[in-house]
């Protein structure tokens, strides 16, 4: 009310201001400024009667709680905002220290993995150099078996051919009928 008072005062003053630059000095009832004045206090009087100005004071409370409700909801809003972010930073940060698992546990693994494949190789390597040994081994054992029956065979043939040249008829026959005395022994 006081603000609408004021306003109604200034408003009459420029009036009578501007009324005064232009026109000269005239009695109060034929200045146009004092007309509206009077009826501008007159509409301010019938809005006043009639409520208006509780009506805008109503609509501008209106206005402030829409106002505060929408900062609450903002506010509201950016603590939910906050608390997701923060949440998104918890949960990355937990997927980055899940990956750094993840990759720590794949070196461990390639290292094992690495680390079995060399015993195995190692493994493969030493079965190989046996089994070509024991071959060798027996390579060496059948190539003396051999020269051995040849050795033998050699023997035999030369014991023969000098049993040939040093025996006569008569010598086999003796040799011989020792023989045959010596089988009639071993057969009783």
């Amino acid at each position: 009310m006081i603000f609408l008072s004021t306003l109604a005062l200034a408003a009459a003053q420029e009036a009578h201001d501007a009324a005064s630059d232009h026109a000269p000095a005239v009695g109060i009832f034929e200045d146009t400024a004092i007309y509206v004045l009077v009826a501008f206090i007159i509409v301010i009087g019938v809005f006043a009667r009639a409520g208006v100005h509780k009506m805008i004071l109503g609509g501008l409370d209106k206005r402030a709680a829409k106002i505060a409700d929408e900062i609450n909801d903002a506010r509201r809003m950016r603590e939910e905002a906050q608390e997701l972010l923060a949440s998104y930073q918890r949960r990355q940060r937990e997927a980055e220290e899940e990956a750094a698992g993840i990759i720590e546990q794949a070196k461990k693994d390639a290292q094992r993995m690495a680390a079995e494949a060399r015993a195995k190789i190692e493994e493969q390597t030493e079965r190989r150099i046996k089994a070509a040994e024991e071959k060798i081994e027996r390579a060496e054992a059948q190539a003396i078996s051999e020269v051995r029956g040849q050795t033998a065979d050699l023997a035999i043939e030369a014991a023969r051919h000098i049993i040939r040249e040093r025996m006569d008829a008569g010598a086999q026959g003796a040799y011989v009928d020792k023989a045959i005395a010596g089988l009639k022994d071993k057969l009783n």
